[in-house]
C-alpha cells in the first residue's frame, strides 16, 4: 500500500513541479538552441483582412474600441471593421450604428447575433460573412496599437502558418496585487510562447489579438474558445501557429479577485478536454516538438487541480513512513495557509500575493470541472467590470 501512495505523490508532485518550474526551464535551454531561429517578417504581404470585434453588452467601450481600429496603419482599401452583437440588449447595437453613419467613408458592418450562445458561436456566424483573404480578431475591451494588423500579417510568410498570436499587454498591473500577478503570469507566459512558436507552433494564444487565414478558419463548438482551440487544431493539421509578438494590444487585466476568479472558471469551462484534446499529439515523432510543448504547457496545467489533491492526499497517508514525508506534508500545509493568510489579511507580500493567486487559478479549475461535471459549463459569461 505504501507503494500505492509513492506512486501516487510522485507523480503528482512531478506535474506541479514540471508545469510550473520544469517546463519554463527547460524552454528556455532550449530556446538557445534555437537561437538562430527568428521569427520571420514581410511587411510588404498585405492582404484584405477584416478585424472582427465580439461584443455582448460592452456599451462602456465600444466607442472607444470603434475609434481603436478605425486608426489603424493599414491600407484603406484592404481593410474592414466587423463588430458582431452576441444579442446585446443594451445600446452597444446603437453605438455602433450611429458610428456606421459617421463614418461612411469606413468599411464598418455591424453583425447582429439573435440568440445569445457566446463568443464563439457569434465568430462562427460572422466569420461566413467575410469575404477578405484574412481574419484579425479582438476584444473589445482591447486597444491595439496602430500597427498591429501590420505586424499580424507580416508574420504569415507561408503556407504552413495559419495563425498569428500578438502580445496582450496588461495597462493596469499597478492599480492592484490581482492585476499585478496577471501581469506577472502574462509576461511569464509571453516569453514561454514566443520560444514555442521560434521553434514550431505555440500551444494557445490569446483572444486579445489574433489572425487566421478566412479559409482556415473552422467552425468551433460554441463551448469551445479560440484561445485553446485554434493552435492545437492548426498544429495536428501539420501547419503551424506563430506568436509575434509586435503587435501588441492593451488590455485591463481583473482588479478585484472576484472578476479574475469568475475569468479563470470560465476559462476552464472545456478543461477536460483539452487535458488531451487528442491522442494523436502523443506520437512526437509526428508532430515532434509540439508534442512536448502540448504535453508541459498545456497537459500538466490543466492537471494542477487533481494533482495538488492526490499529492496532499498521498502525502497524508505517508506521512508516518518517514520524516521526509512528513516535512513534505508540512510544506504542503504552510503553502496553502499563506494562501489563505494574504486572503484574511489583505498583505501587500509578493510572494504571498502569488501563492494567493496560483491558489485562486487552481480552484478555478476545481469549479470548471465541477461545472463541467454538473452540467453547468455554458458557452457565454458575465464580463469581469473592472476590466472596462
Amino acid at each position: 500500500m505504501k507503494l500505492f501512495f509513492e506512486i501516487q505523490f510522485y507523480i503528482s508532485v512531478f506535474i506541479i513541479v514540471w508545469a510550473m518550474i520544469g517546463y519554463p526551464f527547460s524552454l528556455k535551454l532550449i530556446g538557445k538552441l534555437y537561437s538562430e531561429r527568428k521569427l520571420k517578417k514581410d511587411y510588404t504581404n498585405q492582404p484584405t483582412c477584416t478585424v472582427m470585434v465580439v461584443a455582448h453588452n460592452e456599451e462602456k467601450v465600444i466607442l472607444d474600441k470603434l475609434n481603436n481600429i478605425i486608426e489603424l496603419d493599414y491600407p484603406h482599401e484592404k481593410i474592414e471593421f466587423l463588430i458582431a452583437s452576441d444579442n446585446s440588449t443594451d445600446s452597444t447595437n446603437d453605438i455602433v450604428k450611429q458610428f456606421i453613419k459617421g463614418h461612411e467613408d469606413k468599411k464598418i458592418r455591424l453583425y447582429e447575433v439573435k440568440a445569445r450562445k457566446g463568443k464563439t458561436n457569434a465568430q462562427n456566424e460572422a466569420h461566413k460573412t467575410v469575404t477578405t483573404e484574412y481574419l484579425v480578431m479582438t476584444d473589445a475591451n482591447s486597444i491595439m496599437e496602430r500597427d498591429s494588423v501590420k505586424e499580424l500579417m507580416s508574420a504569415f510568410t507561408s503556407d504552413e502558418i495559419a495563425y498569428v498570436s500578438g502580445r496582450l499587454s496588461i495597462v493596469n498591473q499597478e492599480s492592484s496585487d490581482v492585476s499585478g500577478a496577471e501581469a506577472s503570469y502574462w509576461d511569464s507566459d509571453m516569453a514561454i510562447r514566443e520560444i514555442e512558436g521560434r521553434i514550431q507552433t505555440i500551444t494557445a494564444g490569446n483572444g486579445a489579438i489574433y489572425a487566421c487565414r478566412t479559409i482556415d478558419y473552422y467552425d468551433f463548438n460554441p463551448i469551445q474558445c479560440h484561445d485553446s482551440a485554434m493552435p492545437p487544431l492548426y498544429a495536428l493539421q501539420g501547419k503551424r501557429a506563430i506568436a509575434n509578438h509586435d503587435a501588441v494590444a492593451y488590455e485591463k487585466a481583473g482588479e478585484v479577485i472576484e472578476d479574475e476568479f469568475g475569468r479563470k472558471v470560465r476559462m476552464n469551462r472545456i478543461i477536460l478536454k483539452y487535458i488531451l484534446p487528442d491522442l494523436k499529439i502523443l506520437n512526437i515523432f509526428k508532430y515532434k516538438w509540439f508534442s512536448y510543448f502540448y504535453f508541459g504547457h498545456r497537459t500538466c496545467r490543466y492537471l494542477l487541480w487533481i494533482a495538488h489533491f492526490i499529492a496532499l492526499l498521498s502525502n497524508l497517508f505517508l506521512i508516518s513512513s518517514s520524516w521526509f514525508y512528513a516535512l513534505t506534508f508540512a510544506g504542503q500545509v504552510l503553502f496553502y495557509l499563506l494562501a489563505l493568510l494574504k486572503m484574511v489579511t489583505k498583505t501587500n507580500n509578493k510572494y504571498m500575493t502569488l501563492i494567493y493567486y496560483y491558489c485562486v487559478t487552481v480552484i478555478a479549475q476545481w469549479v470548471g470541472v465541477y461545472n463541467i461535471l454538473m452540467g453547468k459549463a455554458k458557452p457565454f459569461w458575465e464580463k469581469a467590470e473592472s476590466t472596462r
